[in-house]
């Protein structure tokens, strides 16, 4: 998968409109093993396409081709769909009409392309200008194109400063935060909030992640084997390239609550989380997260990226709505 690229892949996304840990090298080539943790059948395909200016790296559309979830022969992002929040073409917003145009021209006149009958790429950034662009390819070559929007990925810029945060959500939300920390601090639990540092204990700390998630019993029919093995090669290439940001929050020293998230080009990106039911009174999970924010304003963090989903907590805590899509060509 373009191993002796991935540098020359990183440095490009630096510059790319998507600049997102879900597009470096290391994650796509973790999850293409796991094919997403199962979420994809093992005879699928993978589709990589790199563009070359003489020697030099320009472009790379990692695609795979299966059936989509309409039972279509469809050319997909690596990544999609589930567990990856962001995902786009690693090239430069200046190259990226040349590239597109290049790339469909090869997809269409390649033998050595599965038959396929749709682009059909999930999870795009509403800023991102491969939206424009592939509607402009499409109207060009007279192919139906779609443009869908998925979900909201709220998303909160931080000041650096915790105190200023608070003063810039609703006072309600204020009140309700500081309420809830002082129930922490007033009782005769003994608190702390810390993030796994020793790779000894990664496997081990993963696992007690995964097995707080399991609390939720939506999360529960989630983790299948091959979503919790997943989610094992995720953590561990993540702190192999020092992204990784596992959280727990304890009380007398048992786990109360966990959150996974990428630190990376100077944001928090939010992954997963859950909370111990029987430390429901302490709101574990409101506790951890203002640890978190607390601590991303003092580390200087940018933005705290939610990513996917429009849970009401997001908004509570200043959450900032941006647009997903999802955009269909079908070739005609």
């Amino acid at each position: 998968m373009l191993a002796s690229h991935q540098d020359d892949w990183n440095h490009i996304l630096n510059q790319c409109a998507s600049h997102v840990p879900f597009l470096t090298y290391q994650y796509l080539h973790t999850w293409w093993q796991t094919l997403g943790g199962g979420e994809w059948p093992e005879d699928s395909e993978l589709v990589l396409i790199a563009a070359f200016r003489e020697d030099r790296l320009v472009g790379v559309a990692p695609l795979f081709h299966a059936e989509n979830i309409l039972g279509k022969q469809a050319l997909m992002f690596v990544g999609a769909i589930e567990v990856s929040d962001f995902l786009d073409f690693i090239v430069k917003p200046d190259d990226l009409p040349q590239f597109l145009s290049g790339l469909i021209d090869f997809l269409i006149s390649s033998e050595e392309i599965p038959p396929w009958e749709l682009l059909d790429l999930y999870n795009i950034l509403e800023d991102s200008p491969s939206l424009e662009t592939l509607e402009s390819e499409a109207h060009q070559r007279g192919w139906e194109h779609k443009q869908i929007f998925l979900q909201p990925a709220p998303y909160i810029p931080l000041p650096g400063d915790f105190s200023q945060y608070l003063a810039s959500i609703v006072k309600k939300q204020r009140h309700e935060v500081r309420r809830k920390m002082r129930n922490v601090e007033q009782s005769l639990a003994q608190a702390n909030f810390y993030f796994v540092e020793d790779e000894a204990q990664l496997q081990a700390e993963t696992q007690a992640f995964i097995d707080i998630m399991a609390q939720d019993p939506n999360k529960r029919d989630f983790l299948t084997d091959a979503m919790v093995e997943h989610i094992h090669h995720t953590a561990q290439t993540a702190f192999k390239n020092g992204w990784l940001q596992l959280a727990f929050f304890t009380l007398d020293g048992k786990k109360a609550a966990a959150n996974m998230s990428f630190k990376y080009n100077h944001r928090l990106w939010l992954y997963n989380s859950g909370w111990e039911w029987d430390f429901r009174d302490f709101s574990p999970g409101w506790v951890l997260l203002t640890y978190l924010l607390e601590w991303s304003n003092e580390s200087g963090i940018k933005e705290f990226d939610f990513m996917r989903g429009d849970e009401a907590y997001k908004y509570k805590f200043g959450g900032i709505d941006r647009k997903i899509f999802r955009v269909v060509l079908n070739r005609q």
